[in-house]
Formats: structure tokens, C-alpha cells, sequence
């Protein structure tokens, strides 16, 4: 390797620590165990092994990471919550793998890239919380990561990183990869627990929160991919590195898995310091394609509200899109061109989140097929007069607190937005 590009590979090391061995690996998968330890793989676990379990949750509550699946709670805090000591007896720790949200495609990158970085990271999330038993809880489609995975998961076991008494520490750790169907309400962390137990994808009453009981009542975490694999670095770098990443972009810390998809000519993944805006990463997507222009965009995801071109130049974090009207959501924009039907895009998305209903709630079952009704007659042209104030009174119904979870007012929000921005197209389709 040249010195310019070992140069290369350890700048890059500093500011990009989810992505780096992807880059040191000439931009193929890191597969095999030795290829990952010579790219500092498992050093830090073995770091974490000469620190007290307090002293890690401590490290990641410093470093102030956020969860990176959408809510943004941060990670340890949440980690905090569990109990800990000889008498808290047997813990779990589960991967939300699951990423069903549309537009998303940020942790299928890390798991079929770098499955070792996932596998290290929840050990080193195991050890800090106690938890003896983990489990992968992937989507049922991405059959490469399961293999990859798996691969992963047997080689850590044979090194001796996996399994009882991990290098010599009295520590031990099972870790199981579980295949979902693919149910969309599985990104409830109750309704994921429901589902890994054999039991209908449902939420769960909370409290008790999974940190009290969660999997077969015990104590029990729960995180994103993304979130997890920023544990190592986290752990090897220290808090005061993570927090400078974003770089002066954002309050928040880190780096962030942002992505562009819909009719721009590059869509992709690209790590980012987290705080990046819109336009920054509309410009490495190479921009609209020629004929088209920007019409509006979701920052997150089919359950975040829609912003507009003047949005663009915002913070991509938590506090500052919210202040917007919207949610970051899973960092992954979903750009609508000016040549689609505005309506019919929301139509679309009506289609997922009611098939996607869990059913457990009357306001969420009955509630999303009758506003998926009535938006769809307007789109073919058929409303009648008062759809549009039905549908206004219908995000307020299935809007936050009423419904059981956050699936209904997750899907209201690109409802209530696309009426607030673009209420004329949506008149269009009401007969006179």
C-alpha cells in the first residue's frame, strides 16, 4: 500500500468510523475474521474487557451517541436503565436488523460489509449491560447478511470473542441470528420482542419498559444496527473524539449513515458528520436528473412529514429538523420530483402503512384503510366535497397519543404535510 493512501486510510480511520474498513478494504467487504482484527477488529473489546461494565455505559452516555433508528433516544441513558449487579440475573440484548422503513438502506450496508464490526459491537453492548444471550433480529430479505453473519457469528465463536468465558474474562455471551417474516411494526422494539418470542408482532403496554422486562420478562435492550456499530470506536477513541466528529454541524455527536434515493442521478450512502444538510447531500447524489427538478422531499423515511426546497440548507439532526415540522427519522432522504402527482405519492404510502397495520388498536386498524380510501378516490379524481377537511380531522385521530403506538401518527405525517404544502393538487381531485 502507498504511503499516500495509507495516509489516506488513516484520516479517514479518525472522522469516518462506521465506513473506514470498507475503505481500508479497497471497497469490498471485510468477510474474514483476520481481515478484520488487522483492521484494529476486536481491540476494543478487549480494551472494554479491562473496564468495568459502569465504566463503558458511562463512556457511551459521555459520548452522547443518539440512537440511530429513528427516535433517537440517546444509547446511555437507555443502557443506564437496565439493572445491574450478581441479583439482576439473566439479561438480553437484541439488534433491531429488521429495517423495513421505505426509503431505508443504511444498515444492510453494514451488516453485508462489515458483519464482524455488528458482532463486536454487541458483545462489547452485552458486556456493558450484563446480557448473556443476544439476538439479530434481521429482515427475512436480506439473505446475504444472514449468511454473512452467521459466517461471523461461528468464526467469533471458534477465536474464542463469542461464547463462555470470552479471552479469559469470566464473561460469556450467546449470540443468535433470527430471521423475521418482515412486518413493518417490528420497528416497535415491544412488537419486535413479541415477534422473537413466537407472539404476534404487537406492542406491548409500556411500563413495564423492556429495560425492567422486555424478552421473556427479563431485562432487556434493544438497538439499532447503526447505533451499535459505533460502539467500538466510541470505546477505543473516547467520548471528547466522538462528540468533535460532527464537526460543528449539529449539538449532536458523531457521524451519521445518510442516503438520497427517488430520481437523482447518484443515489447512495454516504457517512457524514451527523448535522449535514439536505443540499450537501443532494449534492454528492449528483443533483436531480436532467428535466426534473425538486419538488419536495422526506427527511427520514415514509412516516416523516414532507419539507420543501427551503428546507434544504437545514441541519440534518433530531432537534433541528423537528423544529421544522418534520422528524430526521433514519437520515435517509427520499426526494419527489416535480413531474410526479403529489397525491398519488401519499397514496402510495397510505398503501404501505395501512397493509402494515398491526391491527391491535380500533383508531390504527379501521382508522388507515377508510384515510387510504378517501385519499385514493381523490386521487383517481372521485372526492367528494369535505374529503380534504376529513382527511385534516383524520391526522388529528390518528395522531400521537391516541392510537396505541407511533404507527398511525407515523403514517399521518406525510399526509398532514403534502395537505399543509400542497392542499391545490389535492382540490384537483375533488368533483365539482
Amino acid at each position: 500500500m502507498s504511503s499516500a493512501l495509507n495516509r489516506g486510510i488513516e484520516a479517514r480511520r479518525e472522522t469516518h468510523p462506521l465506513t473506514w474498513r470498507i475503505a481500508a478494504a479497497g471497497g469490498e467487504a471485510v468477510q474474514t475474521l483476520s481481515a478484520y482484527e488487522a483492521l484494529e477488529g476486536f481491540a476494543a473489546l478487549k480494551k472494554a474487557l479491562t473496564m468495568s461494565p459502569e465504566d463503558i455505559q458511562k463512556l457511551v452516555k459521555e459520548s452522547g451517541l443518539r440512537g440511530r433508528g429513528g427516535a433517537g433516544f440517546p444509547t446511555g441513558i437507555k443502557w443506564s436503565l437496565i439493572p445491574m449487579g450478581p441479583e439482576s440475573g439473566s439479561k438480553y440484548l437484541i439488534c433491531n436488523a429488521d429495517e423495513m422503513e421505505p426509503g431505508t438502506f443504511k444498515d444492510r450496508l453494514l451488516m453485508e460489509e462489515l458483519p464482524f464490526q455488528l458482532v463486536e459491537s454487541m458483545v462489547l453492548a452485552a458486556y456493558a449491560i450484563g446480557a448473556q444471550t443476544g439476538y439479530i433480529f434481521l429482515r427475512g430479505e436480506y439473505i446475504l447478511a444472514a449468511q454473512r453473519l452467521k459466517a461471523a457469528i461461528q468464526a467469533a465463536e471458534k477465536a474464542g470473542y463469542l461464547g463462555k468465558n470470552i479471552a479469559g474474562s469470566g464473561f460469556s455471551f450467546e449470540l443468535r441470528v433470527h430471521e423475521g417474516a418482515g412486518r413493518y411494526i417490528c420497528g416497535e422494539e415491544t412488537a419486535l420482542i413479541n415477534c422473537l418470542e413466537g407472539r404476534r408482532a404487537n406492542p406491548r403496554t409500556k411500563p413495564p419498559f423492556p429495560q425492567q422486562a422486555g424478552a421473556w420478562g427479563r431485562p432487556t435492550i434493544v438497538n439499532n444496527v447503526e447505533t451499535l456499530c459505533n460502539v467500538p470506536d466510541i470505546v477505543l477513541r473516547g467520548a471528547a473524539w466522538f462528540k468533535n466528529l460532527a464537526q460543528g454541524k449539529s449539538a449532536d455527536a458523531g457521524t451519521k449513515l445518510y442516503g438520497v434515493s427517488g430520481r437523482v442521478n447518484h443515489p447512495g450512502l454516504w457517512e457524514l458528520p451527523i448535522g449535514s444538510t439536505a443540499e450537501e447531500l443532494m449534492a454528492l447524489a449528483g443533483g436531480m436528473q436532467d428535466g426534473l427538478a425538486l419538488m419536495t422531499w422526506l427527511p427520514g423515511g415514509a412516516s416523516t412529514d414532507f419539507l420543501m426546497s427551503e428546507h434544504l440548507k437545514l441541519a440534518l439532526d433530531y432537534d433541528t429538523i423537528a423544529k421544522a415540522g418534520s422528524r430526521m427519522g433514519t437520515g435517509l432522504i427520499m426526494v419527489v420530483d416535480d413531474q410526479q402527482d403529489i397525491v398519488k405519492v401519499v397514496r402510495n404510502l397510505m398503501v404501505f402503512m395501512a397493509r402494515e397495520s398491526c391491527g391491535w388498536c380500533t383508531p390504527c386498524r379501521e382508522g388507515l384503510p377508510w384515510t387510504l380510501k378517501v385519499v385514493d378516490a381523490i386521487s383517481q379524481g372521485k372526492g367528494a366535497r369535505g374529503d380534504i377537511d376529513w382527511l385534516k380531522e383524520m391526522t388529528r385521530w390518528l395522531g400521537p397519543g391516541r392510537p396505541f403506538c407511533a404507527h398511525a401518527p407515523g403514517a399521518m405525517e406525510p399526509l398532514q404535510s403534502a395537505i399543509k404544502y400542497f392542499k391545490g393538487e389535492f382540490e384537483k381531485g375533488i368533483r365539482s
